[in-house]
């Protein structure tokens, strides 16, 4: 079985293209677009030798990534090329952690300078008149030399307030698009026949828990399972969803990074419902409810390319395996 989580808009009222949206990282990333990236050697290129038997693949392949939930040991380098929307948001949180590191350390220099800056004006206003005199040169340049300083001092603070002013907006924005405007849908298909085994809706959304979604394959799986496909994401990286495929005696099968291809069954039906409901309208679970009712019945009784039947939709190639 492939098994992946779907984000639509709690809100859908015309014909516009649904947004691409990422919850592998824990958090909601929208216009999030995997690049092509081509390396020498990945897993996933078990599974592109014709005679090797599907059941010797995964279990290679099982075998190859059995660390991948591992926290740590996978994606501390970044793979070359353009930067993902994730990374994107994770350099911008890198840079702003590290400007406030340099502001610690100018204000620091700063205070150190004014000390000094004080323990001269209090020297000279120890002076006798004679040695004031003697030093009015110096006093006048040390005074428009703070004078600047005081200025260029403004100027900085006027150049944070915007910048933090900058900064707050980008975070409000991203607060305002995490926040429950998105509804999930938990996608399972199987791997053999191409059929929806179900479409689970989570109010909750972004903040949908590992929980709810355990509970819903708990209700869905079939009994003969051998093994469950998913990305890395956290709700697929659960002790629950460990848990149950200890009790039911599956095989969790996590993706390589950056390698959605591996999960391609279940990435291509997302495609495939995202088109579906281009054209249908919703406001709120319930509503998504009904359109995706009627979704799934349409898929699994349409012809399916993918199959290795030509002109099958996936019950009817479902039941011929079942007479086999």
């Amino acid at each position: 079985m492939n098994v992946d989580l779907c984000f639509v808009p709690w809100e859908h009222v015309d014909e516009g293209r649904l947004p691409a949206v990422s919850g592998s990282s824990g958090h909601l990333v929208v216009e999030h677009r995997p690049e092509e990236r081509e390396t020498q050697d990945w897993p996933g290129q078990l599974f592109q030798q014709a005679d090797l038997p599907y059941d010797s693949a995964m279990q290679q392949y099982a075998q190859r990534t059995r660390d991948r939930f591992e926290r740590g040991k996978i994606g501390s380098v970044s793979p070359e090329g353009e930067p993902t929307a994730w990374r994107q948001e994770w350099n911008a949180r890198a840079e702003r952690h590290q400007a406030l590191q340099n502001r610690r350390t100018e204000d620091a220099a700063w205070l150190a300078e004014r000390r000094t800056h004080h323990q001269i004006v209090d020297a000279y206003r120890n002076l006798t008149r004679h040695e004031r005199l003697q030093q009015a040169i110096f006093w006048q340049a040390q005074k428009a030399h703070w004078a600047q300083r005081e200025q260029a001092r403004l100027d900085l603070l006027s150049q944070r307030k915007v910048e933090n002013q900058l900064w707050h907006q980008t975070n409000r924005q991203r607060r305002h698009t995490a926040k429950q405007i998105w509804i999930a849908i938990l996608v399972l298909t199987d791997n053999a026949t191409r059929q929806c085994l179900g479409l689970p809706v989570f109010a909750s959304g972004a903040h949908v828990t590992a929980q709810e979604v355990v509970a819903a394959l708990h209700s869905l799986l079939p009994a003969e399972l051998a093994f469950l496909i998913s990305d890395q994401g956290t709700h697929f990286r659960s002790k629950a969803l460990a848990q149950l495929a200890q009790a039911a005696e599956f095989i969790q099968i996590p993706i390589y990074r950056h390698r959605p291809q591996t999960n391609g069954i279940a990435e291509r039906f997302v495609r495939t419902l995202k088109q579906d409901l281009r054209r249908q309208y919703w406001v709120g679970p319930e509503e998504l409810n009904r359109v995706l009712a009627g979704f799934l019945p349409r898929y699994n009784d349409r012809p399916h390319q993918g199959l290795t039947i030509p002109g099958l939709s996936p019950n009817e190639f479902a039941n011929r395996l079942w007479l086999m």
